[in-house]
């Protein structure tokens, strides 16, 4: 079993659940913290045996974003910054377009990357203390970790701008009024309630999920002609797989279906 000294790995019946363990830090991202996340992505991708992510953090903060210790220690040119940031992007990237379910489970901060890393999940529940800030302004940076694409997808644009040129804070409540955050739950359920939405998916057809995701990913940049072959190509396949069928005989045979939605 591999071992990391900035996150925690766990993986049970399905469900894979990576939590950011630099509390001390409010599990700031650090150099180390990103190479170990990008480990773990890979590791997941790779195995069939994961059906879901859970993404948290320990000690009662999600994450606090870039750590800003790291970045002091002299100037740096254009070209380093860009080369740190599409570093970045080994784990950034692949975590947005994970082929699997994300569930990202917020408890106290969600600041700059933070937030960014929040985002790039499919469902982002919280508790009514956690707090959200794309805090780029405030130290004179550009939004990092997906911010610019998938914050306006979730709050529309001029919130967003809002968000990002405000560099506001933002409570659970008015994060849920906006339709940031899906849900809110207690801090004591909130593991277990990230976990039930992610292990409802082990039943669901992988290869639907799948599908679905990746259409989903580009229906704001294509046109009605383009989305509707996407469908036709994703439904095809769809189609052909054994999930379907054994989904069709249950219901031919009056059985409930395998794929629930937790309830509350």
């Amino acid at each position: 079993m591999t071992t990391y000294r900035s996150i925690g790995f766990e993986l049970d019946r399905g469900v894979a659940t990576l939590t950011l363990n630099r509390p001390e830090r409010k599990n700031a991202l650090d150099a180390e913290m990103r190479e170990e996340i990008a480990a773990v992505l890979q590791r997941v991708r790779a195995s069939e045996e994961v059906r879901a992510l859970v993404l948290t953090g320990a000690g009662g903060e999600f994450c606090s974003g870039g750590d800003i210790r790291g970045m002091s220690g002299g100037e740096i040119s254009a070209q380093a910054g860009r080369a740190r940031m599409l570093a970045a992007h080994a784990w950034v990237r692949p975590l947005m377009e994970l082929d699997r379910p994300v569930i990202a489970a917020v408890d106290g901060v969600a600041y700059g990357g933070g937030l960014g890393l929040a985002l790039a999940g499919d469902f982002l529940i919280a508790t009514p203390r956690a707090r959200f800030c794309a805090s780029f302004m405030r130290v004179g940076l550009v939004p990092d970790t997906g911010l610019l694409y998938s914050l306006p997808r979730a709050v529309g644009l001029q919130r967003a701008k809002e968000l990002i040129f405000s560099a506001r804070e933002l409570d659970a409540a008015s994060a849920y009024g906006w339709g940031l955050v899906y849900e809110i739950v207690a801090p004591e359920a909130l593991l277990e309630r990230a976990r039930a939405m992610a292990a409802s998916f082990c039943d669901a057809s992988a290869t639907a999920f799948s599908l679905i995701k990746s259409a989903l990913s580009r229906s704001f940049d294509l046109d009605l002609a383009s989305l509707l072959e996407l469908e036709a190509a994703g439904q095809g396949i769809a189609f052909s797989s054994d999930y379907h069928r054994n989904a069709v005989q249950r219901f031919m045979e009056k059985k409930g279906a395998l794929f629930r939605w937790p309830g509350r």
